[in-house]
């Protein structure tokens, strides 16, 4: 098959607009060094409840006044940024590299009846704000209430320590301080001050004060891995046992099935995963959508493995947005393989739209998360949010499926079908498909796939909690050496699962195994996302519309991606194991 006319062109394209998504770590309105009494920005970026993360607004849409500074350098934001719901604005304050200031007022609220509202709404529902020096990020409440909640107090102070080392910023501290009352029609003066203090802190580290040892590198956390680790060496020798004591002993009956006659034959009792052998590589059913699941799946666990990859070896917490950034990048970039997995399967499976597969499998997952974050965003469009995502930041993502992931894609596709094609099964597909005879209800198919995903979720749930802890609570996650850990555990469990599963349908003279491995491994969605309803319920305090759509929205999606991913990597291993197996019989 030739390339399409014009390849280079969408090629040169297709890089030029991936270079713009990879996450610039020195190209926002300074480089981290400093030259004395330089400019030193104070970002605001939002403002919103405690307890619902997701729920943030602009910081000036409360009643905040602005320091009369004007002039500063422009700020470049980032896909990731966007996303996320990063809106930095300029605070006003003058703050000069080593130069103190001393506490001194920079604006007046002239506090009305409505502004006082608004600050008394934002008080009793805990809202605390974000802001940045030098990327660090700070927090600060806005106000609190006295013990009988009738009389609310803003405040008023903030006091700014900032340290250094050499030319460089490596520490922040903000202290609230100045409570004023809010009483209706007064003015009330808000005031700063900068104190710079030498610190031995490495630019490197500077981080770390943010991160919490304690709560990652727990011994609950520990111990979790360890039994994990324990569970897959069981499994591991609990299959092999099984399987190799099981096929040993069908290989010797197969063999002495062989050298009897052929009314011996017609007398004996046959059964077992022999007696499907003209109908074990029948196409599935559904051949394409089944690939383009397949193919989406191999994509997602790629992007998975390389992005935790690239998170060990770069600290991608220290920047704004370039997690996020990252993976967008890593999943244009990895599109050839959704093409390629997907392309050969729907090719080897006799099917002939492999265009509308190719489309299929290149949109399924954008199409997925692009959905629900629509949704969303009429959600935080209605609740001026900052999470709602910007129509330019939208039109970013559109090109990117469009003119490098579906590029990309058909590169992989037309190289799949190429190159693995081909079916070369190790038995011939009968024309007339077998009668699946009945059987327990224990091994019908339903049921394999319903309880075929409690191992794998048993290995991983713990970590599900800290991960959910770290994006839906205020911690970073970093422990990137156990996420990558976890993600070989559950390949291991998931296949070694799928494969018991298929081992017993098949001897049952069930032939349908291809959706009944990828479904088996993919129930591990369902597992998380019922696990997501407790979290919320009993380790949040989140609430309102806005929050909980965030969350079961997006948890529908992660969990969506996860069963995806479970699922190909299910398949993957099982059909393996089934071209073993059936290659080692000598089929008449």
């Amino acid at each position: 098959m030739k390339p399409l006319p014009g390849a280079p062109g969408v090629a040169a394209a297709a890089a030029a607009l991936l270079l713009l998504l990879l996450p610039r770590a020195r190209a926002d309105e300074h480089e981290h060094t400093y030259q004395d009494k330089e400019e030193v920005v104070l970002w605001m970026n939002t403002v919103g409840p405690y307890h619902n993360r997701q729920e943030t607004y602009k910081y000036f849409s409360l009643p905040f006044c602005v320091g009369s500074k004007k002039s500063i350098s422009h700020y470049h934001e980032t896909l990731g940024e966007a996303l996320q719901g990063v809106e930095l604005e300029f605070s006003g304050l003058d703050i000069k590299f080593k130069d103190d200031v001393m506490p001194a007022t920079y604006c007046e609220i002239d506090l009305d009846k409505e502004k006082r509202d608004a600050f008394v709404y934002a008080i009793k529902n805990h809202y605390w704000y974000q802001m940045y020096i030098d990327d660090l990020p700070i927090w600060g409440i806005v106000g609190e209430a006295d013990e009988n909640g009738e009389d609310y107090y803003l405040w008023t102070y903030k006091k700014l320590e900032i340290g250094f080392n050499g030319n460089r910023i490596v520490d922040v501290n903000l202290t609230s301080e100045g409570k004023v009352k809010l009483v209706p029609n007064t003015k009330i003066q808000m005031s700063y001050s900068v104190k710079w203090k030498k610190s031995d802190v490495k630019f490197e580290d500077r981080f770390d004060k943010y991160l919490d040892p304690s709560f990652f590198q727990h011994r609950i956390h520990w111990f979790s891995i360890f039994n994990s680790f324990m569970m897959v060496i069981f499994l591991v020798g609990l299959v092999s046992m099984i399987l190799m004591r099981t096929l040993r002993k069908d290989y010797a009956r197969y063999s002495k099935e062989e050298e009897m006659d052929d009314m011996d034959r017609d007398l004996g009792d046959e059964y077992g995963w022999k007696q499907v052998h003209g109908d074990v590589f029948r196409p599935s059913s559904h051949p394409l959508i089944f690939s383009s699941l397949i193919g989406s799946g191999c994509q997602i666990f790629a992007v998975s493995l390389i992005v935790i990859i690239v998170a060990m070896i770069e600290d991608l917490y220290t920047e704004r947005g370039s997690m996020l950034s990252t993976a967008i990048f890593v999943y244009a970039a990895t599109s050839p393989v959704n093409g390629y997995f997907g392309g050969s399967l729907y090719a080897r499976q006799g099917g002939r739209r492999w265009i509308k597969q190719m489309f299929i499998g290149a949109f399924l997952i954008p199409a997925m998360v692009c959905g629900t974050a629509f949704f969303i965003n009429f959600i935080a469009i209605y609740y001026h949010a900052s999470r709602a995502i910007p129509f330019g930041t939208m039109v970013a993502v559109c090109c990117i499926c469009f003119f490098v992931i579906l590029p990309l894609n058909l590169v992989g596709t037309i190289l799949g079908r190429n190159l693995s094609g081909q079916p070369n099964f190790p038995c011939r597909v009968n024309a007339v498909p077998r009668p699946i005879p009945e059987k327990k209800w224990f091994m019908e198919p339903a049921v394999i796939v319903c309880l075929g995903g409690i191992l794998p979720f048993g290995s991983i749930f713990i970590e599900m909690y800290f991960i959910f802890t770290s994006f839906w609570a205020y911690k970073i996650y970093y422990v990137y050496g156990f996420m990558m850990l976890v993600l070989v555990i559950l390949c291991i469990v998931t296949v070694c699962v799928t494969i018991v599963c298929t081992y017993f349908l098949l001897n049952a003279e069930d032939y349908r195994w291809q959706w009944t491995s990828f479904l088996s491994a993919a129930s591990t969605a369902i597992y998380v996302y019922m696990y997501s309803f407790y979290y919320y319920f009993f380790k949040t305090k989140m609430y309102g519309l806005f929050q909980t759509s965030f969350y079961f929205g997006y948890m529908a999606v992660f969990s969506t991606a996860l069963g995806i991913m479970c699922g190909a990597i299910g398949y993957m291993g099982t059909s393996a194991f089934v071209r073993k197996i059936y290659t080692n019989v000598k089929i008449d």
